[in-house]
């Protein structure tokens, strides 16, 4: 009997030791999560276009915390994630199937003295569901004694995680094809003066699938603020709705004249671009009744998936000839 009762009377004060580690840990220490290599981040393939999130624990007090972690993290951490309209993105079907089968979960057991830090990477695509452009808003759980005790958690800081529409679905709502062949246009891996002249040269010839292929049309939709604005506050079925109407207007050239304005002729000054950015001027000229204009045009670029893509530019006035 005596026994029995130092028995019961340690796993009762095991299990108040384990409740206040978990308390000292959820109360003591911090969570933190950041972009770990920010980047233009689209719907779709985890491998292909990873969001890479950098979480890192603290113990910002002046005693020595002790938490699990989980070799598969996915036993450690969750990722919750909003859009606008409080709508929350699902969880992945390779997460719900991990934590749904049984299995044994190894973990390490993590000090922490006062001051120092733990840290690891994660792909937040491996846990949520992506498949639409939005602005989503994020968050990360952590769990000191595992997934399996997810009633005990800390909660990190929140991010802004924008996701963009995918290049082909930004540079066109309709598949951009050949007006004389039918063959379906794809962008192809070439150098950033070359997109530029191509674009010229289409915009001269009235050819408005090869004038947008290469055109982030999303980005230059929110060159204007009040655009940037109302964008960024609406749905991704309005985002798709704003995007073929600003698309339709430069075809009729209500708005950004500049960028649709057709020359006469054209001069490639300079190009220079490092492996992700790049800037190409171009001396342009255009003609009115009695002389021609000129100006110096700098497009911006920018590379995604080996294709560069113009995101913005520039005008001077240089006078008329």
């Amino acid at each position: 009997m005596n026994v029995k009762r130092t028995l019961l009377a340690t796993i009762a004060v095991f299990m108040v030791f384990a409740h206040t580690a978990v308390a000292q840990t959820k109360d003591k220490a911090e969570v933190s999560i950041k972009f770990y290599d920010r980047t233009m981040y689209y719907p779709g393939d985890a491998d292909s276009n990873p969001v890479y999130v950098y979480i890192t624990l603290s113990n910002t007090t002046s005693e020595t915390l002790r938490f699990k972690v989980a070799d598969d993290k996915m036993f450690s951490v969750d990722f919750i994630a909003f859009n606008v309209k409080k709508a929350q993105l699902p969880s992945t079907q390779g997460l719900i199937r991990k934590r749904t089968t049984n299995q044994t979960v190894y973990f390490r057991e993590i000090t922490l003295e006062p001051g120092e830090e733990y840290s690891f990477r994660e792909n937040l695509k491996d846990y949520l569901e992506i498949k639409d452009p939005s602005i989503y808003y994020v968050e990360l759980r952590f769990y000191p004694e595992l997934y399996r005790n997810k009633v005990n958690y800390l909660s990190s800081n929140r991010l802004s995680l924008e996701i963009r529409p995918s290049p082909a679905a930004a540079a066109s709502s309709t598949i951009p094809v050949e007006s004389t062949s039918a063959i379906v246009l794809h962008p192809e891996d070439i150098s950033p003066d070359k997109v530029i002249e191509q674009t010229i040269i289409a915009r001269q010839k009235s050819l408005w699938d090869q004038f947008f292929l290469y055109m982030d049309l999303e980005e230059m939709l929110k060159r204007d603020p009040a655009r940037s604005r109302k964008y960024n506050s609406v749905s991704a079925d309005e985002r798709a709705d704003m995007l073929r109407a600003f698309r339709a207007d430069l075809m009729l050239q209500r708005i950004d004249y500049d960028i649709v304005a057709i020359p006469s002729k054209f001069y490639i000054e300079t190009t220079t671009y490092s492996q992700t950015e790049g800037t190409v001027k171009v001396l342009e000229w255009f003609k009115n009744d009695n002389f021609q204009e000129r100006k110096r045009y700098t497009y911006y670029v920018r590379q995604r998936d080996g294709i560069w893509q113009i995101y913005d530019y520039t005008v001077d006035n240089l006078g008329t000839e």
